[in-house]
């Protein structure tokens, strides 16, 4: 019998439930499988792109306007950012970059790039150099700004480019206004204007310090930029402008503290690195100070994006600080009989620990910890060449933060000691052996003494 005329097993139909799932109706076929469109995955699970619908995922929804602007004043477009809290509620994020693209897109039934850009998953400018944007950038996936119309009762955006002014508008992340050309004009740049939804969020208050503390954060990370927080219920705003950048975070995350020399040590240096055939680089920046106190203050960033967990950039500087430490105060005795851990090299530091990476991987979308291998090298690089140096051409300060990690690491021995004298004391308390009886100090036979007395003198 040939191939062609061999029996085939007929089509298995989807057969009705049996047994348990008989027993509670449960049944499972084609028409229990659901596609979702648009932006409905967004709605459905907003916990996977902001993190949550409490308050902190609200702010983020406007962090995520925000770090859009920031990218183009980092590709050297813009120099001004306002975030203006409206009395309805609602939020504009204006800056005076490019503006978002317009035009029609072929490949997407010609709509207009910026329906695009708000509504289609992982669309966006930012997944190669081509527009214009040489550093790493915070928006990787083509999402967050989608999150943002998805959880939005409504949206509009307002668009400076080319001489024109353009709108579009949204509700819950679909068009319920085409883009229309409203009139002329000389500037550029984009105004997005959003109100939560109350479907989404239970709470949308917007907190005035939660938003000032992350646009002020900013502003410190982007030397030179301009961001204006203004609170339309309240009357309150705020300008934040840094041309110290980083130099001035420290300083200013220090300003109540007495710190124990009064410059701020700076380290700079970028790593070359190949992401997807195309050479590219890793850039690195800290600065850090030591104060009086017994905390350690670390904050990471990776493309302007905060780290509270750390990650790979948080491994290499701690690294890097605690050899370039310890091999400098080695090599000028100045740990006598005892050796500093990490633990107490960072006692009272306070750093700012920030990279930009062409392709960063975060362990989620709110991007909290940077997981990316090749950064821990690099930035324990740059941070131990860059420290080493500096240490030996400023002994005085050097000398001062070895001293402080060596009266800490005294400080934890003869604590250890202390814990160890009353775990003794406790053993022979316990054994039966009278409170005020001394356990023996020494091994010196010649400088130890016994003492018989009667009763409990």
């Amino acid at each position: 019998m040939s191939a062609e005329n061999e029996p085939t097993e007929p089509a298995t139909p989807d057969l009705p439930p049996t047994g348990a799932a008989a027993a509670n109706g449960a049944e499972y076929g084609a028409d229990q499988i659901r596609a979702l469109k648009g932006l409905e995955g967004i709605r459905m699970r907003p916990a996977m792109y902001i993190g949550g619908t409490d308050a902190r995922g609200l702010h983020h929804l406007v962090f995520e306007v925000v770090d859009n602007s920031i990218d183009e004043f980092g590709a050297g477009f813009g120099k001004t950012i306002t975030v203006r809290i409206n009395v309805d509620g609602s939020v504009s994020c204006a800056d005076d970059g490019r503006g978002i693209p317009v035009g029609p897109m072929p490949d997407q039934d010609n709509k207009p790039a910026v329906e695009v850009v708000l509504t289609g998953l992982h669309a966006g400018g930012k997944f190669d150099r081509k527009g214009g944007y040489k550093k790493g950038t915070g928006g990787l996936h083509g999402v967050g700004i989608k999150a943002v119309n998805a959880l939005s009762e409504w949206l509009t955006v307002e668009i400076r480019r080319e001489g024109h002014v353009w709108q579009m508008e949204f509700a819950r992340g679909k068009v319920t206004g085409s883009l229309q050309r409203l009139g002329t004009t000389s500037a550029t740049g984009s105004t997005l204007t959003f109100k939560p939804d109350p479907e989404i969020f239970p709470d949308l208050n917007f907190q005035y310090d939660s938003l000032q503390r992350r646009l002020q954060e900013l502003a410190f990370l982007n030397s030179g930029v301009k961001i204006q927080l203004i609170d339309e219920r309240e009357g309150r705003s705020d300008d934040f402008c840094y041309q110290g950048g980083l130099v001035e975070f420290v300083a200013w995350l220090n300003r109540t503290e007495t710190v124990i020399f009064p410059e701020v040590i700076a380290v700079s240096g970028r790593e070359p690195i190949e992401v997807e055939e195309v050479m590219s680089a890793i850039e690195v920046d800290v600065v850090l100070q030591y104060n009086d106190g017994f905390n350690e203050n670390v904050r990471c960033f990776a493309n302007n994006i905060p780290n509270p967990d750390g990650g790979t950039h948080l491994s290499g500087f701690r690294n890097a600080l605690t050899r370039s430490l310890n091999n400098y105060g080695k090599k000028e005795n100045l740990f006598k009989d005892i050796e500093p851990t990490g633990d107490d090299f960072r006692e009272g530091l306070t750093a700012i620990v920030t990279i930009n990476h062409p392709d960063p991987q975060f362990q989620s979308q709110n991007k909290t910890k940077l997981l990316n291998n090749d950064v821990e090298g690099a930035v324990s690089k740059v941070v131990y060449e860059g420290l080493t140096k500096y240490l030996e051409e400023h002994p005085g300060t050097a000398k001062r933060i070895c001293e402080k990690a060596r009266n800490t690491a005294e400080a934890r021995e003869a604590a250890r000691k202390a814990r160890d004298m009353v775990r003794r004391k406790g053993a022979l308390t316990s054994a039966g052996l009278p409170e005020k009886l001394r356990d023996c100090r020494t091994h010196d036979l010649e400088a130890s003494e016994l003492f018989l007395v009667e009763g409990d003198s």
